[in-house]
Protein backbone atom coordinates (compact mmCIF):
# COMPACT_ATOMS: atom_id res chain seq x y z
CA UNK A 1 0.00 0.00 0.00
CA UNK A 2 1.53 3.29 -0.90
CA UNK A 3 2.83 5.05 2.15
CA UNK A 4 0.41 8.23 3.35
CA UNK A 5 -2.90 6.87 1.51
CA UNK A 6 -6.49 5.65 2.89
CA UNK A 7 -7.15 2.11 2.05
CA UNK A 8 -10.28 0.32 2.14
CA UNK A 9 -10.63 -3.46 1.18
CA UNK A 10 -13.85 -5.23 0.58
CA UNK A 11 -15.65 -2.88 3.80
CA UNK A 12 -19.11 -3.45 4.55
CA UNK A 13 -21.09 -1.57 7.32
CA UNK A 14 -24.49 -2.75 8.73
CA UNK A 15 -26.40 -0.92 11.48
CA UNK A 16 -29.51 -2.44 13.31
CA UNK A 17 -32.79 -0.54 12.79
CA UNK A 18 -35.81 -1.65 14.30
CA UNK A 19 -34.62 -4.96 14.57
CA UNK A 20 -33.48 -5.22 11.06
CA UNK A 21 -30.03 -5.05 9.58
CA UNK A 22 -28.92 -2.20 7.45
CA UNK A 23 -26.19 -2.15 4.82
CA UNK A 24 -24.87 0.99 5.02
CA UNK A 25 -21.36 0.98 3.10
CA UNK A 26 -21.52 -2.40 0.81
CA UNK A 27 -18.19 -3.84 0.02
CA UNK A 28 -16.47 -0.83 -0.88
CA UNK A 29 -12.59 -1.43 -2.05
CA UNK A 30 -11.05 1.87 -2.73
CA UNK A 31 -7.68 3.88 -2.33
CA UNK A 32 -6.82 7.39 -1.55
CA UNK A 33 -3.20 8.02 -2.25
CA UNK A 34 -1.94 10.97 -0.25
CA UNK A 35 -2.09 14.51 -1.64
CA UNK A 36 -5.39 13.54 -3.61
CA UNK A 37 -8.61 16.25 -3.74
CA UNK A 38 -11.64 13.85 -4.01
CA UNK A 39 -14.70 14.49 -4.03
CA UNK A 40 -17.54 12.21 -2.60
CA UNK A 41 -20.91 12.66 -3.44
CA UNK A 42 -24.20 10.72 -3.44
CA UNK A 43 -27.97 11.24 -2.17
CA UNK A 44 -29.32 11.07 1.72
CA UNK A 45 -28.75 7.98 2.66
CA UNK A 46 -26.09 6.55 0.37
CA UNK A 47 -23.43 6.02 3.02
CA UNK A 48 -21.16 8.91 2.28
CA UNK A 49 -21.21 9.85 6.13
CA UNK A 50 -20.61 6.64 7.39
CA UNK A 51 -17.91 5.95 5.01
CA UNK A 52 -15.79 9.14 6.52
CA UNK A 53 -16.46 7.69 9.70
CA UNK A 54 -14.75 4.54 8.82
CA UNK A 55 -11.80 5.89 7.64
CA UNK A 56 -11.57 8.22 10.87
CA UNK A 57 -11.84 5.03 12.82
CA UNK A 58 -15.13 6.64 14.45
CA UNK A 59 -16.73 3.14 13.92
CA UNK A 60 -15.77 0.23 12.68
CA UNK A 61 -16.34 -2.09 9.49
CA UNK A 62 -19.18 -4.82 9.93
CA UNK A 63 -16.67 -7.09 7.32
CA UNK A 64 -13.38 -5.78 5.83
CA UNK A 65 -10.58 -3.85 6.81
CA UNK A 66 -10.24 0.41 6.57
CA UNK A 67 -6.38 1.05 6.75
CA UNK A 68 -4.82 4.64 7.52
CA UNK A 69 -0.89 5.02 7.10
CA UNK A 70 -0.43 1.52 7.24
CA UNK A 71 -2.61 1.30 10.63
CA UNK A 72 -5.85 -0.58 10.75
CA UNK A 73 -8.58 0.94 12.40
CA UNK A 74 -9.05 -2.20 13.63
CA UNK A 75 -6.65 -2.36 16.02
CA UNK A 76 -7.46 -1.03 19.44
CA UNK A 77 -3.96 0.29 19.54
CA UNK A 78 -3.56 2.27 16.19
CA UNK A 79 -6.71 4.26 16.80
CA UNK A 80 -5.43 7.11 18.18
CA UNK A 81 -2.50 7.39 15.74
CA UNK A 82 -4.85 6.88 12.92
CA UNK A 83 -7.21 10.14 14.28
CA UNK A 84 -4.01 12.10 14.91
CA UNK A 85 -3.40 11.40 10.58
CA UNK A 86 -7.11 11.93 9.96
CA UNK A 87 -8.88 15.38 10.71
CA UNK A 88 -12.82 15.03 10.66
CA UNK A 89 -14.80 18.32 10.00
CA UNK A 90 -18.58 18.13 10.15
CA UNK A 91 -21.36 20.01 8.80
CA UNK A 92 -22.38 22.12 11.34
CA UNK A 93 -19.21 24.67 12.94
CA UNK A 94 -21.48 25.38 16.01
CA UNK A 95 -21.47 21.87 17.19
CA UNK A 96 -17.59 21.70 17.01
CA UNK A 97 -16.52 25.28 18.77
CA UNK A 98 -15.91 24.60 22.14
CA UNK A 99 -13.96 28.33 23.15
CA UNK A 100 -14.74 31.53 23.25
CA UNK A 101 -11.78 32.72 21.57
CA UNK A 102 -10.74 31.69 18.32
CA UNK A 103 -7.17 30.52 18.90
CA UNK A 104 -8.12 28.61 22.11
CA UNK A 105 -10.53 26.71 20.03
CA UNK A 106 -7.74 25.27 17.39
CA UNK A 107 -4.98 24.92 20.48
CA UNK A 108 -7.69 22.65 22.25
CA UNK A 109 -6.67 19.46 20.24
CA UNK A 110 -2.60 20.63 20.67
CA UNK A 111 -2.83 20.87 24.26
CA UNK A 112 -4.75 17.89 25.20
CA UNK A 113 -1.69 16.41 23.63
CA UNK A 114 0.42 18.04 26.21
CA UNK A 115 2.54 19.57 23.58
CA UNK A 116 5.18 21.79 24.80
CA UNK A 117 3.50 25.35 24.60
CA UNK A 118 5.81 26.38 22.58
CA UNK A 119 5.03 23.42 20.03
CA UNK A 120 0.96 24.22 20.61
CA UNK A 121 1.64 28.12 19.54
CA UNK A 122 3.50 27.43 16.81
CA UNK A 123 0.59 24.80 15.36
CA UNK A 124 -2.36 27.13 16.42
CA UNK A 125 0.08 30.01 14.23
CA UNK A 126 0.76 27.89 11.09
CA UNK A 127 -3.12 26.67 11.21
CA UNK A 128 -4.41 30.20 11.35
CA UNK A 129 -2.37 30.97 8.60
CA UNK A 130 -3.39 28.19 6.86
CA UNK A 131 -7.05 29.17 6.79
CA UNK A 132 -6.43 32.99 6.81
CA UNK A 133 -7.90 33.79 9.93
CA UNK A 134 -4.95 35.57 11.89
CA UNK A 135 -6.61 38.57 12.31
CA UNK A 136 -9.55 36.71 13.77
CA UNK A 137 -7.52 34.72 16.19
CA UNK A 138 -8.94 36.69 19.32
CA UNK A 139 -12.53 37.30 18.05
CA UNK A 140 -15.22 35.01 19.72
CA UNK A 141 -16.22 32.28 17.66
CA UNK A 142 -19.92 32.81 18.14
CA UNK A 143 -19.75 35.97 16.47
CA UNK A 144 -18.46 34.75 13.23
CA UNK A 145 -20.03 34.19 9.97
CA UNK A 146 -20.80 30.63 8.81
CA UNK A 147 -17.97 30.54 6.37
CA UNK A 148 -15.76 31.72 9.27
CA UNK A 149 -16.75 29.34 12.03
CA UNK A 150 -16.29 26.49 9.16
CA UNK A 151 -12.97 27.68 8.84
CA UNK A 152 -11.90 27.67 13.03
CA UNK A 153 -12.92 23.80 12.66
CA UNK A 154 -10.74 23.60 9.94
CA UNK A 155 -8.16 25.46 11.38
CA UNK A 156 -8.31 23.05 14.63
CA UNK A 157 -7.89 20.09 12.58
CA UNK A 158 -4.97 21.34 11.01
CA UNK A 159 -3.68 21.87 13.92
CA UNK A 160 -3.31 17.93 15.04
CA UNK A 161 -0.95 17.92 12.14
CA UNK A 162 -2.83 15.66 9.79
CA UNK A 163 -1.99 13.82 6.56
CA UNK A 164 -5.83 13.70 5.61
CA UNK A 165 -8.55 15.61 5.98
CA UNK A 166 -12.51 14.36 6.07
CA UNK A 167 -14.99 16.85 5.12
CA UNK A 168 -18.70 15.69 5.70
CA UNK A 169 -21.06 18.61 4.16
CA UNK A 170 -18.98 21.79 5.22
CA UNK A 171 -21.01 23.76 2.89
CA UNK A 172 -24.09 22.97 3.90
CA UNK A 173 -25.06 25.58 5.85
CA UNK A 174 -22.94 28.10 4.04
CA UNK A 175 -24.33 30.98 1.40
CA UNK A 176 -23.05 30.78 -2.46
CA UNK A 177 -20.03 33.10 -1.05
CA UNK A 178 -19.04 31.31 2.11
CA UNK A 179 -19.34 28.13 0.08
CA UNK A 180 -16.69 29.43 -2.37
CA UNK A 181 -14.24 30.73 -0.33
CA UNK A 182 -14.41 27.44 1.77
CA UNK A 183 -13.97 25.60 -1.41
CA UNK A 184 -10.61 28.17 -2.04
CA UNK A 185 -9.58 27.20 1.49
CA UNK A 186 -9.18 23.77 0.66
CA UNK A 187 -7.93 24.10 -2.90
CA UNK A 188 -4.92 26.31 -0.76
CA UNK A 189 -4.70 23.14 1.61
CA UNK A 190 -4.39 20.42 -0.58
CA UNK A 191 -2.01 21.98 -3.42
CA UNK A 192 -0.19 24.15 -0.74
CA UNK A 193 0.07 21.58 1.88
CA UNK A 194 -0.11 18.11 0.18
CA UNK A 195 -2.86 17.53 2.73
CA UNK A 196 -5.52 14.85 1.03
CA UNK A 197 -8.52 16.10 1.05
CA UNK A 198 -11.98 14.26 1.00
CA UNK A 199 -15.10 16.79 0.50
CA UNK A 200 -17.94 14.97 0.96
CA UNK A 201 -21.71 16.85 -0.12
CA UNK A 202 -24.88 16.54 -1.97
CA UNK A 203 -23.74 19.02 -4.12
CA UNK A 204 -22.37 18.81 -7.32
CA UNK A 205 -21.26 22.02 -8.06
CA UNK A 206 -18.44 21.57 -4.93
CA UNK A 207 -16.72 19.15 -6.97
CA UNK A 208 -15.35 21.35 -9.84
CA UNK A 209 -12.18 22.10 -7.74
CA UNK A 210 -11.55 18.05 -7.03
CA UNK A 211 -9.17 16.32 -8.94
CA UNK A 212 -11.02 12.92 -8.38
CA UNK A 213 -15.06 11.94 -8.38
CA UNK A 214 -16.84 9.19 -6.33
CA UNK A 215 -20.02 8.95 -6.78
CA UNK A 216 -21.81 6.66 -3.74
CA UNK A 217 -25.52 4.95 -4.02
CA UNK A 218 -26.73 2.65 -1.78
CA UNK A 219 -23.32 1.95 0.11
CA UNK A 220 -21.56 1.29 -3.16
CA UNK A 221 -19.02 3.33 -5.39
CA UNK A 222 -21.24 3.56 -8.98
CA UNK A 223 -18.49 5.84 -10.52
CA UNK A 224 -14.87 7.07 -10.04
CA UNK A 225 -12.90 9.32 -12.16
CA UNK A 226 -11.90 12.59 -12.73
CA UNK A 227 -14.99 15.26 -12.46
CA UNK A 228 -14.26 16.74 -16.06
CA UNK A 229 -15.15 13.15 -17.56
CA UNK A 230 -17.90 12.23 -15.43
CA UNK A 231 -19.33 15.58 -16.22
CA UNK A 232 -19.22 14.69 -19.65
CA UNK A 233 -21.47 11.38 -18.87
CA UNK A 234 -24.60 13.36 -17.51
CA UNK A 235 -26.64 10.20 -18.13
CA UNK A 236 -24.32 8.30 -16.13
CA UNK A 237 -24.56 11.15 -13.56
CA UNK A 238 -28.19 11.13 -13.69
CA UNK A 239 -29.26 7.52 -13.01
CA UNK A 240 -28.65 8.21 -9.44
CA UNK A 241 -30.64 11.68 -9.46
CA UNK A 242 -27.27 14.56 -10.20
CA UNK A 243 -26.34 16.71 -12.57
CA UNK A 244 -22.92 18.25 -14.01
CA UNK A 245 -22.48 21.56 -12.10
CA UNK A 246 -24.35 24.55 -13.67
CA UNK A 247 -20.84 26.26 -14.20
CA UNK A 248 -20.01 23.28 -16.54
CA UNK A 249 -23.47 23.23 -18.05
CA UNK A 250 -23.10 26.64 -19.22
CA UNK A 251 -19.79 26.39 -20.02
CA UNK A 252 -20.53 23.20 -22.64
CA UNK A 253 -23.76 25.07 -24.33
CA UNK A 254 -21.39 27.95 -24.84
CA UNK A 255 -18.93 25.91 -26.16
CA UNK A 256 -21.38 23.81 -28.27
CA UNK A 257 -22.90 27.57 -29.71
CA UNK A 258 -18.97 28.31 -31.03
CA UNK A 259 -17.34 29.97 -28.47
CA UNK A 260 -14.02 29.08 -28.21
CA UNK A 261 -13.72 28.67 -24.31
CA UNK A 262 -11.37 26.00 -22.30
CA UNK A 263 -13.65 23.28 -20.86
CA UNK A 264 -11.53 23.67 -17.59
CA UNK A 265 -13.15 26.68 -16.50
CA UNK A 266 -14.80 25.98 -13.09
CA UNK A 267 -15.87 29.21 -11.63
CA UNK A 268 -18.26 32.34 -12.60
CA UNK A 269 -15.72 34.55 -12.38
CA UNK A 270 -13.24 32.18 -14.62
CA UNK A 271 -15.76 32.22 -17.17
CA UNK A 272 -16.50 36.09 -17.44
CA UNK A 273 -12.88 36.68 -17.48
CA UNK A 274 -12.73 34.60 -20.14
CA UNK A 275 -15.89 35.98 -22.23
CA UNK A 276 -14.69 39.56 -21.82
CA UNK A 277 -11.61 38.43 -23.35
CA UNK A 278 -13.00 37.01 -26.45
CA UNK A 279 -14.98 40.10 -27.11
CA UNK A 280 -12.10 42.27 -27.27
Amino acid sequence: MPSGSIELVNVTKEYQVCGTRKTAVNNVSLTIRQGEFVGLVGMNGSGKSTLARLINGLIRPTGGRVIVNGLDTGDNNSLQAIRSHVGMVFQNPDNQLISAIVEEDVAFGPENLRLPAKEVQARVDWALQAVGLVELRHHAPHLLSGGQKQKVAIASALAMRPDHLILDEPTSMLDPAGRQELLETLTILNKQYNITVVLISHYMEDMVRANRLLVLDHGAILLDGVPGQLFAAPEELARVGFAPPGIVRLVNNLRAGGYEIDQGIDTVQELVETICQLSR
